[in-house]
């Protein structure tokens, strides 16, 4: 109890220091570090974090990151951009499609109130907890009933460089009104030469029928601590995919939860690139609380160096949910003989009527196909690095943004050339 005290008056000073918001956004803040001062920072006694110690983030002395205005960032082509520079709206777009609507929560505080930390739960999860207590003033995007959105809406949050670590806490929320589609992109970017902390929250709320196509970059710097929760809400039949890419940052945790009702589908993608020193734990959650529902899971990891990585990955199916098919699969890809990796399928089923499967596996290049490959002239290095790009192939294929998959293979290929060898 005294570690929570201790951790809870290291925070309660920036905490006081906020500038004043609007009645309503006072309370969630109240509420949010009332439950962050009950939680603390999880520990490795705590089976959810068994395999992450965040005990660095616990320890340092972080100043919330001073306002700043919009940098250099290259947009995706043709998308509509929200930018966050330290954790708050700096950019909105000027132009805006039909049946799109986006802003800031003090420039529509009902529409955005009925929603806001309804689905992420602040009450239980500390990480959480602490963003809604630092509720600034954050973006929301609604998608009008029926809108068919062409443009992907890009959402960039960005860290400035700093002389003393400091903490931002973007909060965003999009609202998919019943038929709508749109893709959404959410990208992570900060220096390499700053501790810093992004603790991120994303609440999506998907109508009956609405269809999501959702990404996540995270290119985060290396000394960065990044923990961010994706939390989706999805209704009747509605048809729901989140693909997490995370390639930067020191120590990261990437919650990717979703909620299914009757007739929904959902589809959780990841790829995690780890060399080095880094830490990287996927957490999914997917709920499947009504009958009919549909999911698939493929998450895919690359280790090199002394990285650690960790997928848990949790099928929920609660008993009224028959007729769930669900499956779940998580392979990771070896490449260093320190490298270590944790992973964890996990199934819950309450229901009788189902049909859930899971797996996982963990290997290193296939000798033969090494060896093969050798005998035909090609370099062991670039050997390794064609192998090792085939394996994540599969996950890169699976992204229907076009301009986002040619960055990543850019990317891939660059990454690869680097560290293999």
């Amino acid at each position: 109890m005294t570690a929570v005290v201790e951790q809870t008056s290291a925070w309660l000073a920036s905490f006081t220091q906020q500038p004043s918001a609007a009645p309503w956004l006072e309370e969630l803040r109240d509420a949010g570090f009332r439950s962050f001062a009950g939680l603390g920072f999880p520990t490795t006694h705590e089976e959810e974090w068994r395999f992450t110690n965040v005990a660095p983030i616990a320890r340092t002395t972080f100043e919330l990151a001073a306002p700043g205005s919009g940098v250099g960032l290259a947009a995706v082509q043709d998308s509509i951009r929200i930018v966050f520079v330290n954790g708050r709206p700096a950019n909105l777009p000027q132009r805006l499609p039909k049946g799109v609507q986006v802003g800031t929560f003090s420039g529509d505080p009902d529409g955005v109130q009925q929603h806001l930390a309804q689905y992420a739960r602040y009450q239980d999860e500390a990480f959480v907890a602490l963003n809604t207590a630092f509720l600034g003033d954050g973006a929301y995007v609604r998608i009008a009933r029926g809108s068919v959105v062409e443009q992907p809406i890009e959402l960039v949050y960005l860290t400035g460089p700093s002389a003393q670590p400091v903490v931002t806490h973007p909060r965003a929320l999009v609202i998919v009104g019943a038929g709508a589609q749109c893709t959404l992109l959410e990208r992570y970017e900060g220096p390499d030469d700053t501790v810093y902390f992004t603790n991120a929250v994303t609440e999506i709320v998907a109508a009956e029928g609405a269809i999501v196509d959702s990404y996540k970059l995270q290119l985060e710097g290396r000394g960065a601590f990044h923990v961010a929760t994706l939390q989706a809400q999805l209704g009747r039949s509605a048809n729901f995919s989140a693909n997490s890419i995370s390639l930067g940052g020191a120590l990261v945790r990437n919650n990717v939860n979703a909620v299914l009702s009757e007739g929904t589908e959902a589809t959780l993608n990841g790829l995690y690139l780890v060399n080095g020193g880094q830490h990287v734990d996927n957490h999914t959650t997917v709920d499947h609380a009504k009958p009919h529902g549909t999911s698939h899971e493929l998450y895919k990891g690359i280790l090199n160096g002394k990285a650690s990585a960790v997928f848990n990955g949790r099928i929920l199916v609660r008993k009224d949910a028959q007729k769930t098919d669900s499956k779940q699969t998580n392979k990771n890809l070896v490449l260093s003989d320190e490298a270590v990796i944790h992973t964890k399928p996990e199934l819950q089923i309450f229901a009788d009527d189902v049909r859930c499967t899971h797996g996982a596996t963990i290997g290193q290049l296939d000798g033969e196909a090494l060896f093969y490959m050798q005998s035909r002239g090609i370099g062991k290095k670039e050997a390794r690095n064609l192998l090792t790009y085939a394996f994540a192939q599969d996950i890169i294929d699976r992204v229907r943004m076009l301009s986002l998959r040619d960055s990543l293979e850019k990317i891939l290929f660059e990454r690869f050339h680097e560290n293999a060898g």
